[in-house]
């Protein structure tokens, strides 16, 4: 091999060494906010200040003693819930089929499920709020789990995909040949190989809802407030500071899941 490319080379050192200060800056640049936001929530509800004067837990005891607060954080927690049920019924078999077989209008039929990945989501949600709009489903929770689910199911068959991809066919043909059916053969032994894989997705499905914005602004009304919505309003006509509580509690969720998510795919690559 070349000096040239000779890890041992001062110059490919020194590109190495500002590539990783680089990377540093960037994702220093990108937590600082979220970091930012934590001490503040231990402040005091009289001001929004870094670093608080004072240390306390009044900011999460105004959130949890107010029905301006819980109220949305309950409904977006059954929004979640019944989007993430929604989404993994859709999700497993759709990712099954696309994976394992060959059907007419298979392309165009992945291209539509994967679509809400390339819409933007004002797109979607102006169609899903003109849609829902003209049937009368607008400001319901049905509305909300609806528009989520076709929001974060491309993402669980993207998840669920991977890990059908790593399955043994030869298990599923000797299931067949033992004489299971094609749905017995599918929940014995399908389904139990990918059940890392759909955990994962449901735990990103459950988050993505959790903290969407964007379409619940356009389906939400007045008594089906998610805390997302409600987080924004908030700031448009006042700037709480139990928001940074709100936003700590987002930012702990969003990590907890993400390490789930992470652990649950390493223990699936590990079968």
């Amino acid at each position: 091999m070349s000096d040239a490319f000779d890890l041992k080379d001062p110059l490919k050192r020194r590109y190495r060494r500002f590539g990783t200060a680089l990377a540093c800056l960037v994702y220093a640049f990108m937590l600082v906010p979220s970091l930012i936001v934590i001490p503040v929530s231990f402040g005091t509800q009289h001001e929004v200040r870094f670093p608080p004067r004072e240390f306390s837990f009044e900011l999460y005891q105004i959130f949890f003693s107010s029905a301006a607060w819980t109220g949305p954080l309950l409904q977006s927690l059954k929004v979640a819930c019944l989007t993430t049920i929604l989404a993994l019924a859709t999700a497993v078999p759709a990712a099954y089929g696309i994976v394992r077989h060959d059907f007419p209008g298979k392309k165009a039929i992945t291209l539509l499920l994967m679509s809400p990945l390339v819409i933007p989501a004002i797109v979607m949600a102006l169609g899903l709020y003109l849609y829902f709009s003209y049937i009368r489903l607008t400001g319901s929770t049905l509305a909300l789990v609806l528009g989520h689910t076709i929001y974060v199911t491309p993402f669980v068959i993207v998840m669920v995909a991977a890990g059908v991809q790593k399955l043994d066919p030869n298990l599923e043909f000797g299931a067949t040949l033992m004489g299971a059916g094609r749905y017995r053969m599918f929940a014995t032994v399908v389904l139990p190989q990918l059940a890392p894989s759909i955990m994962a997705g449901g735990l990103f499905a459950f988050l993505i809802s959790f903290d969407e914005v964007v379409i619940s602004w356009f389906l939400v009304s007045a008594t089906t407030t998610t805390l997302p919505v409600k987080m924004y309003s908030s700031i448009q006509w006042e700037i709480s500071p139990v928001i940074a509580a709100v936003s700590t509690m987002l930012t702990v969720l969003s990590l907890v899941v993400c390490m789930l998510t992470a652990a649950l795919q390493r223990s699936g690559r590990g079968q």
